[in-house]
């Protein structure tokens, strides 16, 4: 399975959107069915775009809808929904929607992402930020890769301007990659930078020639830092002929100095895996599914307790030298060993050592000594 998780969709003119706007604003009559706001002219450029990606290998692919500095609640629009209802239908491929948000200094302070707004975000599978600030880094990583319904587990990196406009922190990439996000490189930059959200930033306007040479620099910083875990390859062009196959891609990424298995894997195992955890935005932290303990039948549940109960009655019998019923066994001693039932061990002598004639013994008693003085007075004249 290999995916594109970032294939951008035109940009609707502020017309179309004051259209869309008005219609999502009526009644409930008019809400039935989503209004179409892209031209046929934009329908007929992205089938044509999908067309080629399926041809490529592509089968799961996601449209990506980009917002700038904020999300208004009061003028944003959801863009994909009515894209999604006019697009063919293919077997075997998947169509996943994407919000991208595009950070500046401005969005420090608060860029829309917050619970009072969820019902935005829900509609969409994949949630990503490109944060172009030192600040709105560090909020990506820490707090926005967090267990919420509004986690984003994309971090795409302005790879095109001409330098990185923070340090990419090992504390902050290990924070992220912890919390499962991944650091995404669109290799748009790689062949000029059309398309890339970093060029609508005032900043950002350098392309051509200077962009493949801006993202050369930062895509290998970007493989040092992470060590080739948590990177995220996508596409992110507009013009068919910058298109590239996934085998092409992991050619190309492995020449940022990462191994040819995590190249693979970065189209792969690591989007398949980027799909599943964020469907646990629509769970309670995270957590997929509930454990539920299974016992076998026929076991005895209760078995641990009633041996161990026997036990405990059995410990003060043989503590008073009571015998067990059903058997012989002699009582424990007092330093717990048990000791044999013969005559010897009730007289006290030691069955071991045997008894000598003229000898007492600890067990001779003084009417024993006197008889046998007696007898040797008694002895038989010869």
């Amino acid at each position: 399975m290999f995916a594109d998780l970032n294939v951008p969709v035109p940009t609707l003119t502020k017309q179309q959107l004051n259209q869309a706007a008005s219609k999502k604003g009526k009644g409930k009559q008019e809400q039935s069915g989503p209004a179409p706001a892209f031209t046929p002219a934009q329908i007929a450029s992205i089938e044509s775009r999908i067309d080629l990606l399926v041809h490529l290998g592509y089968s799961v692919l996601a449209f990506n809808q980009t917002v700038e500095r904020k999300v208004d609640p009061k003028t944003f629009v959801n863009t994909l929904d009515p894209l999604l209802g006019q697009l063919r239908k293919r077997p075997g491929v998947v169509y996943l929607k994407r919000l991208t948000i595009v950070l500046d200094e401005d969005s420090e302070k608060g860029f829309g992402l917050t619970n009072g707004n969820a019902a935005l975000f829900t509609p969409y599978d994949l949630l990503a930020l490109v944060p172009t600030t030192a600040g709105s880094f560090s909020l990506a990583c820490l707090t926005h890769t967090q267990p919420t319904p509004l986690t984003t587990h994309i971090i795409s990196l302005p790879l095109t301007l001409p330098r990185l406009p923070f340090n990419l922190r090992h504390t902050l990439v290990r924070a992220a990659l912890k919390n499962g996000a991944v650091f995404e490189i669109n290799y748009a930059g790689a062949l000029g930078g059309e398309g890339d959200p970093a060029l609508s930033i005032p900043s950002g306007s350098e392309s051509g020639a200077g962009a493949k040479r801006n993202w050369w620099a930062a895509a290998r910083e970007v493989a040092r830092v992470t060590k080739g875990k948590g990177i995220l390859v996508s596409g992110g062009v507009f013009n068919e002929a910058d298109l590239r196959a996934p085998r092409d891609v992991a050619n190309l990424i492995s020449i940022l100095g990462v191994a040819q298995d995590v190249a693979h894997d970065a189209s792969t195992k690591v989007a398949q895996s980027l799909i599943l955890r964020a469907q646990t935005r629509k769970t309670y932290r995270a957590v997929l599914s509930e454990p539920k303990v299974v016992i076998p039948e026929g076991t005895p549940i209760s078995q641990p307790a009633d041996v161990e109960m026997a036990d405990a009655q059995s410990t003060p019998a043989a503590s008073r030298g009571e015998s067990q019923p059903g058997g012989d066994v002699p009582p424990a001693g007092s330093n717990g060993k048990k000791r044999p039932l013969d005559q010897a061990g009730r007289t006290g002598t030691n069955p071991a050592v045997p008894p000598v004639e003229g000898q007492e013994g600890p067990g001779m008693d003084g009417a024993s000594r006197k008889k046998k003085k007696k007898n040797k007075g008694m002895a038989p004249a010869s």
